[in-house]
């Protein structure tokens, strides 16, 4: 309390003039010697890649001839010079960054943002969390995590009316389970964020602010860090509000602040880099050296420019791979990078924030960049190679005193330099777009745990990264089977025939980011790879679906029959009052199922979910129509949309007879989403969806998307029964047909 109360008097006060903006192209701050410091975005232009005037073509034909080396000294004093002034005009109070319980903000060099659907996270089938396997998997492939970011909100949220806190305390085993899950994480060294979502303010009113909300629960589950999803800044209210729950949480927002003044108490941020052949300097970085960012690009297939960028500034970095149920694995070239960057990084954790820390500092060939972060006894040099070809000659020219040892990080060996006019010559190898590092001892200075550093970073340089395999390749999924029924002969009760024909499948996923990348949305047994668009023949046998969504009534029938209760009940009919169905509600669609409980029903039935093929045909017939009633949308065919923050009940089946489909199947379209087709990969499960739903949270274009037309259809991730099941996704089912 007394942190944040003494935090607020050194930051509210202070006036917004000589803040520079953080967008556009290029702002000129303060010059020197004719050299000014220019703002791209969270970075800074390096030497000699400021805007001559020349056109943009131009500048990037002519951008071999600038140069880096010439501009340096003026360029560094006026970076120096442009820090002292901007650290002064906002007060700069680093307070934040001296407490003891948030120093391990500065060491956190790699973070993963994790689904908490991946299946290397959550086993569904043992129903537990699999911390040990998804650290290892990690660990094996680029050398492990200092943190993750567990996303347990978007996609899926708007699916129903809950909140994201909601989506959290509905994860297996619910605020037990997740604060079981941290302490493994915590076990191993991991530290653990969860997102906050600004935007999300059409679900359930949680009744508090969202800053309070969020730090509570975090709080209770026994959290890190909040990240700030398309937050350009975490405001002072949540540094508030978190030093006020007890609990030490780290800041982190997605987006470059808003307001510099944020710096002095968002300790770690993420940044979304442009690139350039000579490196630009991270802003944030610059400003206060303990900041940590995490460089980030999610859709990067090649992410050799993003590591460099981030080796270059000794920044941290953002090794996201399952994005949105997307498997982008880093490949096996950039995760040994990313591997050996972390090893230097882990090593050498206090050079890393050197308040000395001096970038772009002069190096000897073109297309050769390096940065230096001095100690009092030693300095620690990063170097990148931008160039497509090898490097084995002096890299490094530097003042030499005697005594001094010099050391080949990347390589794990002493250097023996060449001293020439009292300078020493470092020779280096580097590979094309490759890294190097050198550290320097001044004379009689030692450190304990270099000998071990080196003989680790020794066994990891023993393969260069080129022979490691650089292609990207999308994750392969398979489409999870569906067994046949008991062939019926004729149209059972409440079923309608559908009849055989040849259908032409067309639709496409309306997943609201991911482009048409290969491996996004879903693929189908005649793909050879997921996308989002699909188009195929299909010769449709003779079944028979149910005329509506199975109802309360049905389900009960079911339940009592059956004796069925789930192993996972968490969330299961909710919306039922001491196990039945409220009055009134019999014959709406039953919701707050899961697959497996929808399942269930239907083996019980004698029937089967539907092929999402089939679910189409029976909707849409053979004319490609739009819509179950034709190619114009007329609400007067579905129930009127629910927009409000709380989460009505479906309207009974059977009210929209006139909007059936060709076949004569009701309540296909905004009634409930319907569950059909499941889908798996190494890394995610996923259920096609089919209908969009009456429920429409407003307020933001980030929640679940509706699919109302018959050539879309929605892709939810799964997890565990007691977080998949929804208030708005129902079934119906299907029987096969004999002859």
């Amino acid at each position: 309390m007394k942190k944040a109360s003494r935090l607020s008097v050194k930051i509210l006060p202070l006036l917004p003039a000589l803040l520079l903006p953080l967008s556009g192209h290029s702002v000129t701050a303060v010059a020197a010697d004719a050299v000014a410091v220019e703002l791209r975005g969270s970075q800074i232009l390096g030497p000699a890649q400021q805007d001559l005037g020349e056109a943009d073509w131009l500048a990037r034909l002519n951008n071999w001839k600038r140069d880096t080396q010439g501009q340096y000294p003026a360029w560094l004093q006026a970076m120096q010079s442009w820090r002292n002034t901007q650290r002064a005009s906002m007060g700069y109070d680093d307070a934040q960054y001296r407490r003891p319980e948030l120093r391990w903000t500065q060491r956190d060099f790699v973070q993963t943002q994790a689904m908490v659907e991946d299946r290397y996270l959550y086993d569904p089938a043992t129903q537990r969390y699999t911390v040990p396997r998804f650290l290892d998997d990690l660990r094996q492939r680029y050398g492990g995590i200092d943190s993750v970011l567990l996303w347990p909100v978007y996609p899926n949220i708007g699916i129903d009316d809950r909140n994201q806190w909601d989506m959290l305390r509905d994860l297996p085993g619910g605020v037990n389970g997740v604060r079981a899950l941290i302490r493994e994480f915590h076990a191993q060294g991991v530290k653990v964020f969860f997102p906050t979502m600004p935007w999300d303010t059409g679900t359930r009113d949680a009744g508090s602010s969202m800053h309070a909300a969020t730090t509570a629960l975090m709080a209770e589950v026994g959290a890190d860090g909040i990240n700030g999803d398309t937050m350009d800044g975490l405001p002072l209210e949540y540094r508030q509000a978190a030093d006020a729950s007890g609990q030490a949480l780290s800041l982190e927002p997605e987006l470059n602040f808003k307001d510099d003044r944020m710096l002095a108490y968002n300790q770690q941020s993420w940044g979304y880099w442009g690139s350039s052949l000579v490196p630009m300097v991270s802003k944030w970085k610059w400003l206060e050296p303990r900041h940590m960012v995490h460089v980030c690009d999610r859709w990067a297939t090649d992410r050799s420019t993003l590591l460099q960028d981030a080796f270059f500034n000794g920044s941290g970095i953002q090794s996201w791979e399952n994005v949105w149920g997307w498997w982008n694995q880093i490949t096996p070239r950039d995760g040994e990078a990313l591997r050996r960057i972390a090893t230097i990084y882990r090593a050498f954790p206090e050079h890393m924030v050197s308040v000395a820390w001096q970038p772009h500092v002069q190096t000897l060939h073109y297309g050769v960049y390096a940065s230096a972060f001095p100690l009092s006894d030693s300095t620690l040099w990063t170097i990148i190679n931008r160039t497509d070809w090898q490097i084995s000659e002096p890299v490094l020219r530097l003042p030499h005193q005697p005594g001094q040892r010099y050391f080949d990080l990347w390589q794990g060996r002493e250097l023996q330099p060449r001293i020439v006019d009292g300078d020493a010559e470092l020779e280096v190898t580097l590979e094309a777009h490759g890294y190097g590092a050198i550290l320097r001892l001044r004379a009689g200075a030692s450190m304990a745990s270099l000998p071990a550093t080196l003989q680790v970073l020794a066994q990891q340089a023993r393969k260069p990264l080129a022979a490691y395999a650089a292609t990207w390749q999308p994750l392969p999924q398979q489409m999870v089977a569906i067994a046949p029924t008991r062939a019926a002969r004729s149209a059972p009760a409440g079923m309608v025939e559908i009849p055989a024909g040849l259908f032409s499948f067309k639709v496409h996923g309306i997943e609201i980011e991911g482009e048409n990348k290969p491996g996004l949305d879903v693929q189908y047994p005649w793909e050879a790879v997921a996308r989002r668009h699909h188009l195929h023949s299909l010769a449709i046998n003779r079944f028979y679906m149910d005329v509506h969504p199975v109802t309360n009534a049905q389900f009960q029938t079911f339940m009592r029959a059956s004796g069925y209760r789930p192993a996972d009940a968490h969330n299961f009919l909710r919306h039922w009052v001491d196990g039945a169905p409220r009055a009134g509600d019999a014959q709406r669609p039953v919701v707050w199922v899961a697959l497996e409980d929808a399942r269930a029903y239907l083996r019980w039935a004698g029937k089967r979910l539907p092929h999402e093929w089939e679910w189409q045909y029976a909707a849409q017939g053979s004319d490609g129509r739009l819509y179950p009633w034709g190619n114009r949308w007329d609400s007067r065919m579905v129930q009127a949309p629910e927009q409000g923050r709380s989460l009505t009940a479906p309207a009974p089946v059977g009210q929209h007879a006139q909007g059936a489909s060709p076949f004569g199947v009701q309540d296909l379209v905004g009634s409930v989403w319907q569950w059909t087709s499941e889908f798996a990969d190494q890394h995610t499960r996923a259920a096609v969806l089919r209908g969009g739903s009456y429920y429409q949270p407003q307020n933001s274009y980030w929640y679940f998307p509706q699919a109302y037309r018959l050539d879309q259809h929605g892709k939810y991730l799964l997890m565990a029964p007691s977080r998949d099941r929804a208030g708005t996704i129902g079934f119906r089912g299907v029987q096969d047909a004999g002859d």
